[in-house]
């Protein structure tokens, strides 16, 4: 349920209705957005209760009307925030008029071979600079990243740079470290519902990048998404990276295109797409970031390495800088006919 007040609404008359909401044992959070506030209800609350609370609210002087929610999650619910959230990393923003572009390499293997990599995507127009310290790999015996080290480094090459910095958190443990070397945590799609992280994840002062798992419904992903919101962080940036495929003949994972616009339409957050993931292969990138673009997505997330032969992780999907410039170069067409704005 959201309760929004009217314009130039007395701080008496808001206090007034939290006061009758928390006094039924429910929760409510403010919804600050424009001339009006809103009060959003994010507990249950019981069919039998809903509209006499509602009517009673309705009776104080300063309420405009009251909406009821019909989604289970709430304050990633487009119901609950009409107005389209835009998260500001840095220069880079997302959901608003801009398309903006996070590149870089899966792992950091060293700061020659970051910083070479920070300058081009820089030179290219991407706005964020990415990079894995801590690995999540199938196999134990994979590259595990190198983890304090990379951090530091990706926080050096940052500033080095210029650019501002997203790295993937796989423990709950490290998320205060991470949070002072990057300027944006990354949840991978295999931490998707690893709830504990999502939690304190949420708890942290910096915007979460939430990748959606390759077995998760749209529905799962937002739900994971309400934890984040629920711990008070609201700067969530949704991310669409592929997900299970029929026939894994071609492709690492299959784009979820359809994905974007639903996302657009039932959620306030902005949406983002992982091309590199989603394919697999860095020859099968571009159409794959195009469409999604195309496909009313807010950016893209890529993969780049100075020489992907060489790259300790994920190699075949990482574009070389002279294709990344050349996706970009496509990124800026597209923003043209979709009315967006490039990096």
């Amino acid at each position: 349920m959201i309760v929004l007040m009217k314009a130039a609404v007395a701080d008496a008359d808001v206090q007034a209705v939290v006061d009758l909401i928390r006094e039924r044992g429910l929760t409510t959070v403010l919804l600050p957005g424009g001339d009006h506030l809103a009060i959003g209800i994010t507990s249950a609350i019981d069919p039998g209760v809903r509209e006499p609370l509602a009517n009673t609210i309705r009776t104080n002087a300063g309420v405009s009307h009251v909406v009821h929610v019909s989604r289970p999650y709430k304050l990633t619910s487009r119901e609950f925030r009409n107005q389209s959230t835009v998260v500001n990393v840095g220069r880079a923003s997302f959901g608003g008029p801009k398309v903006s572009v996070i590149a870089g390499p899966c792992s950091i293997e060293s700061y020659e071979q970051l910083h070479e990599t920070a300058v081009a995507i820089k030179e290219a127009g991407a706005t964020i600079l990415r990079g894995g310290a801590f690995k999540p790999r199938t196999s134990p015996y994979s590259f595990q990243g190198l983890q304090q080290k990379g951090l530091e480094i990706l926080a050096r090459v940052g500033q080095d740079v210029g650019l501002p910095t997203v790295t993937e958190v796989v423990d709950t443990h490290d998320v205060p470290v991470v949070a002072q070397h990057t300027d944006m945590l990354q949840i991978g799609a295999r931490n998707m519902q690893n709830f504990a992280l999502l939690v304190a994840a949420g708890r942290s002062d910096r915007p979460v990048l939430l990748k959606r798992g390759p077995s998760a419904t749209i529905d799962e992903l937002l739900f994971a998404a309400e934890y984040l919101l629920n711990e008070g962080n609201r700067n969530v940036v949704l991310c669409e990276r592929g997900i299970l495929p029929l026939d894994r003949t071609y492709t690492r994972n299959t784009l979820d295109v359809m994905a974007v616009p639903v996302l657009k339409e039932i959620t306030h957050l902005p949406v983002i797409v992982d091309p590199s993931h989603a394919t697999g292969y860095a020859r099968y990138v571009r159409p794959a970031a195009l469409a999604g673009l195309a496909a009313g997505a807010d950016g893209l997330i890529v993969e780049v390495h100075p020489r992907p032969h060489e790259a300790l992780s994920d190699g075949q999907q990482s574009l070389t800088p002279q294709d990344f410039a050349a996706l970009m170069r496509a990124v800026d067409d597209v923003a043209v006919v979709i009315r967006k704005e490039a990096s």
